[in-house]
C-alpha cells in the first residue's frame, strides 16, 4: 500500500530578488527537482531504508510475541487487555519500498514533500503458517530551518506524528480480536521507525547543504572561500542562494579587487532549470592574483618561438631600421614582457574580453652576454576570453584579437610603432598566449550546492556576469 509522509521545511520569509543581483557574490538558484533528487538519492544510496527494517528486525521476535513489544511484559503483553497476542509471533516490517518523492515550494514560507511508500509485515500466525500484511501510513514531519555553527543552512526536525492508514490482511488467519491488537500497535510503534527516517534523510541534505561553505585552492594563486551571505529565499520554483566568495592570497590576505558599479540584471530562471550565476568579481580577482604573483610576467627569447616567427635584429631592420641604431644584423632579440597593473574584464552581450596593459622591453639578446636595450612600448593585449563550464569550474581559454602599442622610451631614434603591431603580436601568439592559458588552469571556481552538475550547462555572459544553467 502507498503511504505519505508530508514534511514541511521551512526555509525562509522573502521571495527572491526580481531580477537584479544587487552584491557581488555568486548566485545560485536551485530548482526544486534538484531538492527532489537529493532526498530520493539519500534514500537510494545509503542504508536509511536498511536500518528502518534493523530497528525492527534487531528486537527479539519482533513487535509481536514473547521476546517482542507485545509479548513477556510488553505494551499490550499476557494479562493485559490483550492476553492472547501469544499465539503471534515474529511479526516484523520486512519489507519498505523505497518512497517516491514529490515536493512543492511554497514561495516565503517552506516546502511540502511527500514520500510514498509501502510497508510489508511478516509474521507467524495463531494457527500458524506464514502471515503477511500491508500498511498504509501517513507521516507529517515539521522541520525548521536553522544556521549551524560552521553558518551553513541547516534543517532541524521539529514534530513528527503519523496516521495509520488501511492494513491489508495478504496471506494467513488473523481473528478480528487479534486485528485489532496489531492495528494499535502499529500505531504506537511506526512513529518510533519511521520518524528517525525522516530526520536520517534531513542529515544526508543536510550534509549536501553543507557543501556551500567550502574552500577551493586557486593552484599557486591561492583559494576561495564560499560562505553563505544571507538566509536561502525560495519562489514556486526555486530556491536562492547568495553565496559570497572570499578571495584569499597564498599568504591568507583577503583580496579585494574593485567591484561593479551597477546591480547584476539576472535574467529569469525557466521551471526545471538550475542556475548559477558567476559574477565579473570572481574573474577581476582571479585576474588581479596572476598579475600581483608575477605570472602575467615573461622573457621571450628566441627558443620560445617557432622559427616561422623572426626574432633577430635583421627582421626588425625590415620593419623599423631606425630603432637598431648601429647594432649589426643577426643579433637575436629578447622581448620582456611587465604588467604592472591588474587586467580589465568585460563581462557583456555574450563576449569576454580581457585587456592587459604591458610594458614591453625590446633588448638584443646575448645568450652568454648582457642584454643591451634598444626601446620600451606601452603595449594593451585585447584578448578574447572562450568559457566552458566543468563540473566545478569554468575554463578560460584566451586567443589575441589585437594589439595596440606606443613607444615609451627609445635609445637611438623614434619611429613609428605601428609598423610593428603585426609581428609583435604574432609574437604574443606563439608565446605569451599559451603561457597565459596553461596559468589559467585554474579556473573560475563554482560553489557545491546539492550536488548540481554544471559540466553541461548552457552558457550566457550578460553585463558584468556569466550565468549557467542546466536542466534538472
Amino acid at each position: 500500500m502507498l503511504g505519505m509522509w508530508s514534511l514541511l521545511l521551512l526555509w525562509g520569509l522573502a521571495t527572491p530578488c526580481q531580477g537584479l543581483l544587487e552584491k557581488v557574490g555568486t548566485l545560485a538558484r536551485i530548482d526544486k527537482d534538484e531538492l527532489g533528487k537529493a532526498i530520493q538519492n539519500s534514500l537510494v544510496g545509503g542504508p536509511i531504508l536498511q536500518n528502518v527494517l534493523g530497528t525492527v528486525t534487531s528486537v527479539n521476535q519482533g513487535l509481536l510475541g514473547s521476546g517482542g513489544l507485545l509479548g513477556g511484559g510488553g505494551l499490550l503483553s499476557y494479562g493485559g487487555v490483550f492476553g492472547v497476542v501469544e499465539e503471534i509471533s515474529g511479526l516484523k516490517i520486512e519489507e519498505l519500498t523505497l518512497p517516491k518523492v514529490s515536493l512543492k515550494l511554497l514561495p516565503g514560507f517552506g516546502v511540502q514533500l511527500s514520500l510514498h511508500t509501502k510497508v510489508g509485515l511478516h509474521g507467524s500466525g495463531p494457527l500458524g503458517g506464514l502471515l503477511q500484511l500491508a500498511a498504509e501510513v501517513n507521516v507529517s514531519s515539521r522541520v525548521a530551518l536553522g544556521v549551524s555553527s560552521r553558518g551553513t543552512p541547516i534543517l532541524v526536525l521539529k514534530r513528527c506524528s503519523t496516521l495509520l492508514g488501511h492494513i491489508s490482511l495478504l496471506s494467513g488467519l488473523l481473528p478480528p480480536p487479534l486485528f485489532g491488537v496489531v492495528e494499535q500497535t502499529l500505531f504506537k510503534v511506526l512513529p518510533g521507525l519511521l520518524c528517525p527516517m525522516v530526520d536520517s534523510v534531513l542529515g544526508v541534505v543536510n550534509e549536501l547543504l553543507g557543501t556551500v561553505l567550502s574552500l577551493v585552492p586557486l593552484g599557486a594563486l591561492g583559494s576561495v572561500e564560499f560562505t553563505l551571505a544571507t538566509l536561502p529565499l525560495i519562489s514556486n520554483q526555486y530556491i536562492e542562494l547568495d553565496i559570497n566568495p572570499i578571495v584569499k592570497s597564498v599568504a591568507g590576505d583577503v583580496i579585494d579587487f574593485p567591484k561593479p558599479p551597477k546591480p547584476i540584471k539576472v535574467p529569469p530562471k525557466e521551471d526545471h532549470t538550475s542556475q548559477v550565476v558567476v559574477p565579473l568579481y570572481l574573474f577581476s580577482t582571479v585576474f588581479g592574483l596572476l598579475q600581483t604573483n608575477g605570472a602575467l610576467d615573461i622573457d621571450i627569447t628566441p627558443e620560445l618561438v617557432p622559427s616561422n616567427v623572426p626574432l633577430t635584429t635583421t627582421d626588425l631592420a625590415a620593419l623599423v631600421p631606425e630603432a637598431l641604431g648601429k647594432l649589426p644584423p643577426g643579433q637575436q632579440l629578447l622581448l620582456s614582457m611587465r604588467v604592472k597593473k591588474a587586467p580589465s574584464v568585460t563581462l557583456q552581450k555574450g563576449k569576454a574580453i580581457i585587456s592587459i596593459p604591458a610594458n614591453i622591453h625590446v633588448l638584443s639578446y646575448h645568450p652568454k652576454g648582457t642584454p643591451e636595450a634598444l626601446f620600451e612600448l606601452n603595449a594593451v593585449l585585447t584578448l578574447n576570453a572562450q568559457l566552458a563550464p566543468s563540473a566545478t569550474k569554468l575554463h578560460l581559454s584566451l586567443s589575441l584579437e589585437r594589439l595596440s602599442a606606443k613607444l615609451a622610451s627609445s635609445f637611438s631614434h623614434a619611429f613609428d610603432v605601428t609598423r610593428l603591431e603585426e609581428w609583435l603580436s604574432d609574437v604574443v601568439r606563439v608565446a605569451y598566449v599559451p603561457k597565459l592559458n596553461v596559468d589559467l588552469d585554474v579556473g573560475i571556481p563554482l560553489p557545491k550546492v546539492l550536488n548540481v552538475n554544471f559540466a553541461n550547462a548552457a552558457l550566457e555572459i550578460i553585463e558584468n556576469a556569466v550565468v549557467l544553467t542546466v536542466a534538472s
